[in-house]
């Protein structure tokens, strides 16, 4: 990519040569925290400053969702602990990453706890933030680009725009241990709101079904994406009453993002199930 050199095998992602000075060790000889959002995917979206501590860390303590890509902006030399979890397979359990962040910041080491998107975003990052300050460890929130984010920019429409969409809500479309959904879909249900669900697949034909109940359009567009600002993103444009169906005919990698509102039609080059494309969609969402 335009900008980026490389140095022992370590993506410096436009710094171009910065001086990068190590975090001061605390005078006890703890070390350090920080909450690290990767971003959706493309390394180019990664925070100057979360690039920088990526290069200071002494250890990396990765999700899955964290890209090739992103993870080739880490030092060749940096440890690397994988603790990535995925829908009903969670091979390190939250709470010994919790202690694991902990052990490793006690052994005076920098930790950089690197996680998908945003870390205060349906990351439980502020389990992690907890476990570690109450531990006395210093710890800090190092914010990243959302997949809701990363997505619109990635195909070309924006969150809000005026005439469609006069607000924003992220919501999660899944509980742990796949428990009932149980969120507020009169709320939900403003067809001048954009919703942005995330992990969503599994209970898509629900969350459709409760909106409209409620009150959302039937015809409203519900765009899928998966891999969002990645070569591997892929994306379905539906109705809101077609989008379950949609995706069973072709499902999409998890996890999969759902963006449901006007502002989903303005999505860029996107695969649309024929039957479910309405081109007076584009003449509204445009005025």
């Amino acid at each position: 990519m335009a900008g980026k050199t490389v140095t022992n095998g370590a993506a410096r992602c436009g710094l171009n040569g910065a001086a990068l000075d190590r975090p001061q060790q605390d005078k006890t000889g703890m070390g350090r925290v920080d909450l690290i959002g990767a971003g959706p995917g493309d390394p180019e979206l990664l925070t100057l400053r979360a690039l920088r501590l990526l290069q200071q860390a002494d250890v990396v303590v990765h999700d899955r969702l964290v890209s090739a890509e992103v993870m080739a902006c880490v030092p060749a030399h940096v440890r690397r602990i994988p603790v990535g979890k995925a829908a009903g397979f969670h091979p390190v359990p939250q709470e010994q990453i919790n202690a694991l962040l902990v052990e490793l910041a006690r052994s005076g080491l920098t930790v950089a706890r690197l996680k998908g998107g945003d870390p205060t975003i349906f990351g439980r990052g502020g389990e992690e933030f907890e476990a570690v300050t109450h531990a006395g460890i210093p710890c800090d929130y190092i914010p990243g680009i959302t997949a809701a984010q990363g997505a619109a920019a990635s195909a070309r429409f924006p969150l809000t725009h005026r005439g469609l969409a006069t607000g924003l809500r992220h919501v999660t479309g899944h509980r742990a241990r796949d428990a009932a959904l149980d969120l507020d879909w009169a709320s939900l249900a403003d067809p001048q709101t954009t919703l942005a669900v995330y992990m969503g697949a599994a209970n898509v034909a629900e969350i459709a079904r409760e909106l409209i109940r409620h009150g959302m359009p039937s015809d409203l567009p519900a765009l899928a994406v998966s891999q969002a600002s990645t070569p591997q993103e892929k994306r379905l444009l539906a109705t809101l009453q077609d989008i379950a169906a949609a995706l069973a005919r072709k499902p999409l990698p998890t996890p999969v993002l759902f963006i449901i509102g006007h502002v989903a039609a303005m999505a860029d080059d996107c695969d649309l199930p024929h039957e479910s494309y309405r081109p007076e969609w584009r003449l509204v969402a445009h005025g």
